[in-house]
């Protein structure tokens, strides 16, 4: 009772700052029932006057760290924001002041279990800060004795505690969402927030982040054009990071690119085919390639930074995003529709042909117009409205990558306006394909098949045991196994008679704030 009065005591605050920002004007009232509908109109009479763009991010830059995070989440996720939220959460920067350097100092000794001077030979002010962790540049002796400068990431005191609390009233409120829309399900509200619980853990462990660090530049070691920082694991604990510095120019700085000789176009094709590359070829990739993280060195190679979040795929689902890309660059619809059905992504009483004719609306207006008119922020609004129509359900790694290859488009194109992204995104998507789905592949999909039933032969014998066993127990507990699930039924519904209640409160005191 006392975490729900919490909780909701924690939503009618989200919802005062939400609607005195105006963020309530995303909103479609259309798409409500009519209790919700009276709910919205009161909360935007509570809207402050002269509100600009960017309400979204004002909202949960008021609301704190965790709520920046959480719209930098749902900026991928247009499919559930819409799109129109989505590009007003791109502008939300993940810039807060930063903490003492003395605070930092104190982190770093107990983490590292030695004095700074022990250590660093300089260790500047912070030179970024950010919701979870803050910067600095310093200098160090190697075990060869060779200076080196790294950059050092520490993580903000208190974090972990804010975002462990915040996620609580996440949870809290999908679960009144999905209590209150039931055709919001699809959507997957309590999986969203446990993705984005799962993915600040992550990055809340630095250990982590250079993990992931290190398994990039093992993905890449061949790739001539793409490198990354090496993680100094002797200097890298749960709250500290040290890497490699980076010397380079920043992507968004175009004119320093070219006055250093560099050719803007041929970057932007290596950012398409290095993120491509990434994705399908490896199934491990950076999610936040925004300009801020990508810079290009003294040699010409585009260098990346900032590995807190990266999207991983599965073998099925890089199959998947090849054939679809390779589908919509040869206009085969019938094609992108069929791996559609064959992935399970959409049910079988759906038609295929019904499908493809929905994909041709998407795929031709590409190939009516030249390559710097295509948006791809349009093709995934259509894409989004296609799978709902077809009842595909929300594939959250897909929309993250389908997300970021928008963003990764951005730059390229700040770099090359007219750069064509299907046609730079072609021999990636072909060598892929060719590798995996021609001879070689097959032969390698037979030898993985046989391996597999090996181990399943030889597991029979255990199996047999483990199923005897579990029978047994399920003869003699089966009574007491049908009073526990009907002892969760009871308190599942208590807890959706709550969420239920705790949403009229927060209408309720809207309505007495707009009333006063």
């Amino acid at each position: 009772m006392l975490s729900v009065v919490a909780h909701l005591a924690r939503g009618i605050h989200v919802g005062w700052v939400m609607a005195r920002e105006g963020a309530l004007a995303f909103v479609d009232a259309a798409e409500l029932p009519p209790h919700l509908r009276l709910v919205l109109r009161f909360g935007r009479k509570l809207e402050r006057p002269g509100l600009g763009p960017g309400r979204l991010p004002s909202a949960l830059t008021r609301l704190g760290p965790s709520y920046v995070k959480f719209g930098q989440f749902l900026a991928t996720r247009p499919d559930i924001v819409g799109m129109a939220a989505a590009r007003d959460l791109e502008r939300l920067q993940d810039r807060v002041p930063p903490f003492p350097q003395e605070v930092a100092v104190a982190t770093l000794e107990a983490s590292l279990g030695k004095p700074l001077a022990e250590v660093f030979s300089s260790f500047s002010a912070p030179i970024a800060a950010a919701s979870i962790a803050q910067v600095h540049k310093a200098h160090y002796r190697d075990r060869d004795g060779t200076e080196r400068v790294v950059a050092v990431k520490i993580m903000r005191p208190g974090v972990r505690e804010r975002f462990a609390r915040d996620i609580q009233a996440m949870r809290f409120m999908a679960r009144v969402v999905e209590a209150l829309r039931p055709e919001a399900e699809r959507l997957r509200p309590r999986e969203v927030v446990e993705t984005l619980a799962r993915s600040v853990a992550m990055e809340m462990d630095l250990r982590l982040e250079a993990a992931a660090l290190s398994e990039l530049a093992e993905n890449i070691k061949d790739d001539p054009e793409f490198r990354v920082p090496q993680p100094v694991w002797e200097l890298t604990a749960r709250d500290v990071l040290a890497s490699e510095w980076i010397d380079g120019i920043r992507l968004n700085d175009r004119e320093a690119i070219v006055a250093a000789g560099h050719d803007p176009a041929v970057l932007g094709q290596t950012v398409i085919q290095s993120f491509l590359r990434h994705a399908i070829r490896d199934g491990f990739f950076h999610a936040d390639m925004h300009p801020g993280n990508l810079f290009v060195d003294p040699a010409g190679r585009l260098v990346a930074v900032d590995f807190g979040i990266m999207g991983r795929l599965g073998i099925k689902e890089r199959r998947f995003l090849a054939e679809i890309l390779l589908g919509f660059i040869l206009r085969d619809y019938r094609r992108v529709a069929e791996v559609h059905f064959e992935a399970g992504y959409v049910p079988s009483h759906h038609s295929v042909d019904d499908f493809a004719q929905a994909i041709r609306a998407i795929g031709e207006p590409i190939h009516q117009r030249r390559a710097d008119e295509i948006s791809m922020a349009k093709v995934l609004t259509l894409l989004f409205d296609v799978t709902a129509l077809f009842d595909m359900s929300t594939r959250t790694e897909l929309v993250m990558l389908q997300k970021t290859m928008v963003v990764v488009e951005g730059v390229a194109r700040s770099l090359d306006p007219r750069l064509d992204m299907w046609t730079s995104a072609e021999p990636v998507v072909r060598a892929w394909l060719a590798r995996n789905l021609g001879p070689i592949g097959r032969a390698d999909q037979a030898r993985r098949a046989v391996l597999t039933l090996a181990d399943v032969v030889a597991d029979v014998p255990d199996l047999a045991q483990r199923a005897k066993r579990v029978l047994v127990r399920l003869d003699e507990e089966g009574l007491r196994e049908v009073s526990r699930v009907e002892r969760r039924i009871r308190i599942e519904t208590k807890r959706m008679v709550w969420s239920t209640l705790a949403l009229w409160a927060i209408a309720g005191s809207l309505l007495a704030i707009a009333l006063r």
